[in-house]
């Protein structure tokens, strides 16, 4: 005969029934009162609390308990890529692990990253503090621990994950710049949202945690890169970890960008600029398009999209030679000498000299009580215009200078884009200063003096302007007189391969001058290279033919002096110019070239142009030798 199975709490009421009989000792049936009374409360306090719980507070914890099974997880979009004109490929993303936690998904976080902090090597109070400043984050939102963590933090975690709830490893793409800081200038950075932008951003998609363009292409381009987030529903056990997809919305990688950068001329002037501070910046003379524009020193943007250290931030800001400035466009300089290819132009339209009329140059132009001395000592003698834009003689253009006035002269320098923005797609972009009797007025409140036209007319003085200004200068000279507003992008392209845009060559201006004016202006810029006593006979090519211009641009003024750049600190030493076009007969490339504290633009700037046209004959001559010779390299590589 099977017993009736008892339990302890049939045992506790036979118990106190036996105690609560009336033939039971008074003692007795006190306590049994005591007990009864003691139940009746502590099922009334248990009846209240699961009142609490699934009536005031019940839509919270069904909301939590469902988030400790099943998570919404984003997948960012991959962003899109960016080529150059023959389809290289400069920037995509690679896959990457991020080193997440959920303080939900443990009893004791601190507890947990203490312990993480122990496998990784690091201090587990970082982790906290990182956990503390995420507290007031929705509940289950991960906390991002760490972005792009190394393969030895995805092996501890993953060894260890039975140790670790709460913390996860999540890929995601991650930005890949393929060749570092060559075209970090034009190619720019991301970085993350902040909390205040991200209140304006939420809106369009953004969350926290995502990164936005916030430099060069990557920011002027955003919309069309930055593609399209997706997400899974994703079942979780109790330690946070993926048990399966429930739900899945698929990510759309961003679009194609392609350029009109070449990226092997891109390189060519990138290793010429090495260990120096200046600027290369290359336009196809027919359309604005830019060829290259490299801008030295330079900084890694792989170093931000790994997450950029405070320590690393700091150093790049604080640098004395400002590695985040692109000087192709920020950098306002005086041009020098190459702004006597607009005096002689402004000379010969305006009738102010005949061109084969000689004066003497002794070596110092006087006017007022003041000597404005010519570069060479001594001077360059007899010598007419071609001589001067040749030699680069100094006397010869302070002369035209005053025949002209300085209104005349800023009409043309005006006519061919300098003193304003090229509009060409940086946000960064720096005007320059062309100035005028009517600018003088308004900034100072004082006539311009006659004093004062002998500087600009040799590049000095208030004279401002940036190297993508001269370029496009002489790109204009070079085409016949037609300004291209500079373009760095060519199309975008959808992941389809459809394009989305195609971006066509652009005027912004025609300037109408003689034929005669160009043709004596080209012949001796011709001259400046390959002449007998030009000043830019570093440049002279046995590939190319080149016409040019040097320029040296002083830093400080040195009156009376005729010092060695090497013999001043470095930072008042002068920069060295040298703007040209190839090849002479049939121009297809101009380009501008500024070595900071360089010293004489003809020994310093020139031979780097050489460098760069060559290479632009080169890859037109070869093109497919190059593409072959690349692709066994990225075979070899492999």
């Amino acid at each position: 005969m099977s017993k009736k199975p008892t339990f302890p709490v049939y045992e506790l009421m036979a118990i106190l029934a036996d105690m609560g009989r009336k033939d039971a000792a008074p003692e007795l049936r006190g306590r049994t009162r005591v007990v009864y009374f003691i139940l009746i409360f502590a099922f009334l306090g248990l009846l209240s609390r699961l009142a609490i719980l699934q009536i005031a507070h019940g839509e919270r914890y069904t909301f939590l308990s469902e988030n400790n099974r099943i998570r919404i997880k984003r997948v960012p979009g991959t962003r899109g890529m960016i080529l150059d004109r023959r389809g290289e490929l400069m920037v995509d993303s690679r896959p990457s692990f991020d080193l997440l936690f959920v303080p939900e998904d443990t009893e004791s976080p601190e507890s947990t990253l203490r312990l993480l902090g122990k496998y990784l090597g690091r201090n587990g109070n970082e982790l906290i503090e990182i956990f503390e400043e995420n507290k007031s984050r929705p509940a289950f939102d991960e906390i991002i621990l760490g972005k792009d963590v190394d393969w030895a933090t995805v092996v501890a975690v993953e060894t260890h994950q039975l140790d670790l709830p709460g913390v996860t490893l999540r890929v995601r793409p991650r930005r890949n710049y393929a060749d570092g800081p060559m075209a970090a200038h034009i190619l720019g950075y991301l970085g993350e949202i902040g909390p205040k932008q991200l209140k304006i951003l939420k809106e369009q998609g953004y969350l926290a945690g995502d990164e936005i363009g916030r430099y060069g292409l990557e920011k002027k381009w955003e919309e069309v890169l930055k593609g399209q987030s997706g997400g899974e529903q994703v079942e979780v056990d109790a330690l946070g970890r993926r048990v399966r997809v429930l739900h899945e919305v698929v990510d759309v990688p961003g679009d194609t960008v392609h350029l009109t950068l070449d990226r092997q001329l891109q390189q060519t002037a990138f290793e010429a600029l090495k260990g120096k501070q200046g600027t290369i910046v290359a336009i196809d003379v027919h359309s604005g398009a830019i060829l290259t524009m490299v801008s030295t020193p330079a900084f890694d943007p792989n170093v931000f999209a790994r997450g950029i250290k405070s320590e690393e931030w700091r150093s790049l800001i604080k640098d004395r030679l400002r590695p985040l400035n692109n000087r192709a466009i920020q950098g306002q300089y005086p041009p020098g000498s190459t702004f006597k290819i607009i005096m002689a132009i402004a000379g010969l339209e305006e009738g102010a000299m005949d061109p084969d009329a000689k004066i003497f140059d002794p070596g110092f132009f006087p006017f007022g009580n003041r000597n404005f001395r010519d570069w060479k000592k001594g001077g360059h003698g007899s010598v007419n215009l071609h001589k001067a834009i040749v030699e680069s003689c100094d006397v010869y253009f302070y002369q035209l200078g005053q025949r002209l006035g300085v209104d005349k002269i800023a009409k043309y320098a005006r006519a061919f884009g300098l003193g304003e923005k090229t509009g060409a797609f940086f946000d960064d972009e720096k005007d320059g200063l062309v100035p005028d009797t009517a600018w003088k007025r308004k900034r100072f409140r004082q006539p311009w003096y006659p004093g004062e036209t002998p500087s600009v007319s040799i590049g000095q003085g208030y004279l401002t302007t940036t190297p993508l200004q001269l370029a496009n200068m002489m790109a204009a000279v070079a085409n016949g007189g037609t300004l291209y507003r500079p373009r760095i992008v060519n199309k975008v392209e959808s992941v389809d391969g459809a394009t989305v845009r195609q971006y066509q060559a652009e005027k912004i201006g025609t300037i109408e001058l003689k034929p005669a004016t160009l043709q004596r202006v080209r012949e001796a810029l011709a001259d400046v290279v390959s002449g007998a006593g030009g000043t830019g006979a570093a440049a002279r090519s046995k590939v190319v033919a080149i016409a040019g211009k040097t320029g040296t641009a002083q830093v400080i003024e040195m009156k009376g002096a005729y010092l060695k750049s090497e013999q001043l600190s470095y930072f008042n030493r002068d920069h060295a110019w040298f703007v040209a076009f190839a090849p002479v007969e049939n121009p297809q490339i101009a380009l501008a070239v500024l070595v900071e504290h360089g010293g004489h633009g003809g020994a310093a700037a020139a031979p780097l142009a050489k460098e760069v046209f060559e290479k632009y004959i080169e890859l037109q001559n070869h093109p497919k030798d190059q593409q072959q010779a690349r692709a066994e390299g990225e075979s070899r590589a492999d």
